[in-house]
């Protein structure tokens, strides 16, 4: 199969475009030919070496796909060879910028038809991330405010929709040029982080999503109300300290299972949550998408065709 892979941690010029051998199935596995590939900020970290760092090379990465079950595992019977599907690997797994790819069959879901294969792969991880942090973590409630730092990434820009499906008043970080398209989808107010200080123009929130960290995600705790609650997906595997006593930290447990996965298909299917806008490569173009990545001034998905 054609992949991309590193042999070495380093820049992006470190992500070679060739061939490895296919996967085969294990048992409780499917191996699937992915037609789309999610790139994800974690991605380049990763290549470089600053999280996760691989001594196992040559080293796909890539966490999320769309594609078509090819080959069954023993022990699996709810999918057959032809079936439509999409995937968030498993915790520690990677392995998605390939033609091919075995993972768990438990943590695989359908792909609905009316849902394409590059959108699929746009909203998988992402999605799911989304979902996990504003439902699981937060439990935003309809009539709370919630404040969702940097949102026209891939992440914030689900969170956002699924804030507003639930009931809640918006209020996002974003850029001059990001602006009608974080209204677009559902901010109810907009605060340029380029002219104003988010944590002195805002107060007494419910609950803020962060996605940007750093000093960001230190000052997101003064907006916060009394017993608000701030979720933390890019400061590491630890939430961060807070800076006051009355308020909570959390820091998502993004796991991997089917059920996410369905619900995230059936939020997108019925209108509730769109696909971020996508930014189409070429799996030989890996390397430029990452370049983009890691500038960190993306606004929705960076994906790879790979079919």
């Amino acid at each position: 199969m054609k992949a991309v892979f590193i042999e070495r941690h380093g820049g992006p010029q470190e992500l070679k475009y060739g061939d490895l051998p296919d996967p085969v199935a294990k048992a409780g596995e499917v191996v699937v030919d992915i037609h789309a590939a999610s790139i994800n900020g974690a991605d380049w970290k990763v290549r470089a070496g600053q999280s996760y760092p691989q001594t196992n090379f040559p080293y796909v990465l890539g966490r999320d796909f769309s594609g078509v079950v090819s080959a069954i595992g023993p022990g699996v019977s709810d999918f057959v060879a032809g079936d439509a599907v999409f995937a968030v690997c498993d915790v520690g797994q990677e392995g998605a910028y390939a033609e091919k790819i075995a993972i768990k069959a438990a943590i695989v879901a359908r792909k609905p038809p009316g849902i394409s294969h590059l959108d699929a792969a746009a909203v998988a991880l992402a999605g799911l991330t989304a979902l996990v942090a504003v439902e699981d973590t937060l439990h935003l409630g309809r009539g709370e405010t919630i404040l969702i730092q940097g949102g026209a990434g891939g992440v914030a820009s689900i969170a956002i929709q699924l804030a507003k499906h639930i009931g809640a008043r918006v209020i996002t970080t974003a850029s001059a040029p990001n602006h009608a398209y974080v209204r677009a989808l559902g901010a109810d107010e907009v605060v340029d982080y380029s002219a104003q200080d988010f944590s002195t123009v805002l107060s007494g929130l419910d609950a803020v999503f962060d996605t940007v960290g750093g000093d960001t995600a230190t000052r997101s705790f003064a907006v916060l109300k009394p017993g608000g609650r701030a979720a933390f997906i890019a400061s590491g595997a630890q939430a961060p300290k807070p800076t006051r006593a009355d308020v909570k930290s959390l820091r998502p447990q993004v796991g991997r299972d089917r059920p996410h996965l369905e619900r995230l298909a059936q939020l997108v299917e019925g209108g509730a949550v769109r696909i971020p806008e996508i930014r189409r490569f070429a799996l030989a173009e890996a390397a430029a998408a990452h370049q983009v990545s890691q500038s960190r001034h993306l606004r929705g998905k960076l994906v790879l065709l790979v079919r």
